[in-house]
């Protein structure tokens, strides 16, 4: 439905939110025969310390929750150093990517993220009335070039998504050009660094961003418990800034907006950093071994710092890129293996699979390579 469609009685939206696409979320559960790999989720699943406090905090199921979710705060504050009274939780880090342009954009306002990024930034912006403007991407592990981002910053924008590393492709500023980007802007427009998959990050160049929100009047850093903790299904996410933005925040989330499972199985997640340090350690194994196999298949995975990787398909025989990676979706669903399509993100040339098990990541790449061998990757059919 868009602008433009006919008048239907009764209640009229916004122009704004007619303009919105529906967010695609992934298919229904599939079958334990197949292999779920296209939502970005834990391999392994949440801490069994995370279940069991989730299962015990059904006893209190009839009780509002803390609506300051002050115990889930504190375990926030102390295993990331920072000050307890300066972080927001909320129902999943989408939800400060709303409750900023609701509370810092409006009509006549422009919101800037990058060409090719989640698309809940666009959403966001369209659904506050504000303008969403999208900063071309040309290289093609879709790193951002800072200069180009501040030269689409204007006197109506207001504010500025970045998800480092970047989803889809894993691409990863470092922290100089983190700082750069964030002097070149006014004092009035407010950068969120979007860490959803910090945890997932070796190198040693990189800031998820709490220095600067610490230190700046302008920067907020958001953080999910939906990726390596496991608790996708949960909606948990939460924000660390500038006192007076976390105060507006706070004035514009709703007053019970996470539930009390969900606090009690995030401070549970906390505690149990080993069972964190083996997913990452895992991810960051296949993500590698896998980047290596598909690139010995043919195909230019750019690198990733994220639990997932980026597959395109370029069209140098018959079809497209998009015919080819609609088939080769296809041809893996077939295979027992789920992956996402990027339409949504402007890539239809492009697959993005999720880092699974060990078993799972064997067959997908077993997969991969019988689709080369059917002439449907990116180079020569096998003869």
């Amino acid at each position: 439905m868009s602008a433009t469609a006919s008048p239907t009685p009764g209640p009229r939206p916004k122009t704004s939110v007619l303009d919105i696409a529906p967010y695609r979320t992934k298919p229904s559960r599939p079958t334990p025969k197949v292999a779920d790999l296209s939502a970005n989720e834990s391999a392994f699943g949440a801490s069994q310390q995370a279940i069991r406090a989730y299962r015990r905090a059904a006893a209190a199921l009839h009780r509002y929750p803390d609506g300051a979710a002050r115990g889930l705060r504190q375990a926030i504050a102390a295993g990331h150093g920072l000050e307890p009274e300066r972080i927001v939780c909320v129902d999943g880090s989408d939800e400060i990517l709303h409750l900023v342009c609701l509370a810092y954009a409006g009509p006549g306002d422009e919101v800037v993220y990058l060409e090719h990024s989640f698309p809940v930034y666009s959403m966001a912006a369209r659904i506050s009335g504000a303008v969403p403007v999208a900063v071309p991407v040309s290289r093609p592990d879709l790193v951002c070039d800072v200069d180009s981002l501040l030269a689409k910053i204007g006197p109506k924008t207001r504010v500025v998504f970045l998800t480092n590393p970047g989803n889809p492709s894993g691409a990863c500023l470092c922290a100089d050009d983190i700082r750069r980007l964030h002097a070149g802007l006014p004092d009035d427009v407010l950068l969120v660094l979007d860490a959803a998959y910090a945890e997932y990050v070796l190198r040693d160049d990189y800031d998820a961003g709490d220095g600067l929100a610490r230190d700046a009047a302008n920067v907020v850093m958001t953080r999910t418990f939906s990726k390596i903790y496991g608790l996708a299904s949960l909606r948990l996410g939460w924000a660390y800034g500038p006192a007076p933005v976390i105060e507006i925040l706070n004035r514009v989330r709703g007053p019970y907006n996470v539930s009390g499972p969900a606090q009690a199985a995030g401070i549970a997640a906390l505690g149990d950093q080993a069972f964190v340090a083996h997913a990452r350690d895992h991810t960051v194994l296949w993500r590698a071994r896998l980047r290596d196999g598909l690139t010995a298949l043919g195909f230019d995975v750019p690198a990733s710092q994220g639990n997932f990787l980026l597959v395109p398909f370029p069209g140098p025989l018959s079809g497209d890129g998009e015919e080819r990676a609609a088939a080769a979706q296809d041809f893996l669903a077939r295979r027992g293996f789920l992956v996402r399509p990027m339409h949504a993100y402007g890539l239809a040339h492009c697959l993005r699979f999720s880092i699974g098990t060990e078993t799972e990541n064997r067959g997908l790449l077993a997969a991969f390579g019988d689709l080369v061998d059917r002439g449907m990757g990116n180079g020569a059919p096998a003869s």
